[in-house]
């Protein structure tokens, strides 16, 4: 397995690295587009191509150190068991005092995350960045499918939805009656200057930041499970994380859902640099 940004595996110390990357290679129960188990080394693949430098920041996180772990093994039981596992591996480094990053894989992964997270923040909130809410109750029969992880994770903690784009009858009654804060894209963003700040005004100080790439427009991020029309601008996503970054602090988060492939290997170094980024932005 590639290392986050190609370093050699004595390059980085757990012990003094700052952050955590847990590659999450799962997809049981896609929906649409399959091969989001392909994500995590494809965007560790394609970080070798990043440099460590970033001129917006003018500095270099890697030199606070980014360990990258193995790969969590499949659990074939199900998408609850592999959950379960998730928040397992997330809680080990957690208690070792990491920001811990986890590589999709598909969106239901985000629910262990969180929970793992909740434990050590009580007064942890999400920002769940997605083109669709996730909110059903249930979907295709379970639970905890990907279609069900914002409802799942809303159990655990307070949930904040934007650059949402798709939702069913059901899912937009559901958040109607339960109050939850919920940003459209675009119809928010354009009729609101004021966008980001509404953003982050309803997140409590601990923040876990949950990025589906399909909330950016597929004109940039064709690969992924589920693509939808109109969505976020790389500029866009990156101010809004900005802001949070500077307000909030930002205690781990995940990118999920990219679907590799060899038309779309742009898709994966933008994957990658939005894990860089981000990075960036709580270390730096």
């Amino acid at each position: 397995m590639t290392n986050f940004l190609n370093y050699a595996p004595y390059e980085v110390d757990l012990d003094t690295a700052k952050v955590v990357l847990i590659p999450v290679p799962y997809d049981g129960t896609t929906s649409y587009i399959t091969g989001t188990r392909n994500g995590p080394e494809a965007i560790l693949r394609a970080s070798a191509q990043l440099e460590d430098y970033d001129l917006e920041l003018d500095s270099d996180a890697s030199s606070q150190g980014i360990y990258t772990t193995s790969s969590l093994p499949i659990v074939a039981d199900g998408p609850k068991q592999m959950i379960d596992s998730v928040e397992n591996e997330v809680s080990k480094y957690i208690h070792k005092d990491k920001i811990v990053g986890v590589l999709g894989g598909e969106h239901s992964i985000s629910l262990g995350v969180v929970r793992a997270f909740k434990k050590t923040y009580p007064n942890l909130s999400v920002l769940y960045l997605d083109a669709h809410s996730d909110m059903r109750q249930s979907y295709q029969g379970s639970l905890f499918s990907h279609g069900c992880t914002a409802r799942r994770i809303m159990e655990h903690a307070p949930i904040t939805l934007a650059g949402i784009r798709s939702l069913s009858q059901e899912e937009k009654e559901f958040i109607s009656l339960s109050s939850i804060p919920i940003f459209p894209w675009p119809h928010d963003f354009h009729s609101n200057v004021d966008w980001t700040n509404k953003i982050v005004n309803t997140l409590k100080p601990d923040v876990y930041v949950s990025i589906d790439l399909d909330v950016l427009d597929p004109s940039i991020m064709p690969a992924v499970g589920n693509p939808e029309p109109g969505g976020i601008s790389w500029l866009e996503l990156l101010s809004l994380l900005r802001v949070i970054s500077e307000t909030r602090n930002i205690v781990g988060f995940d990118v999920v859902e990219l679907t590799p492939g060899h038309e779309t290997e742009s898709c994966s170094y933008l994957a990658a640099k939005l894990v860089y980024k981000l990075i960036s932005y709580v270390v730096l």
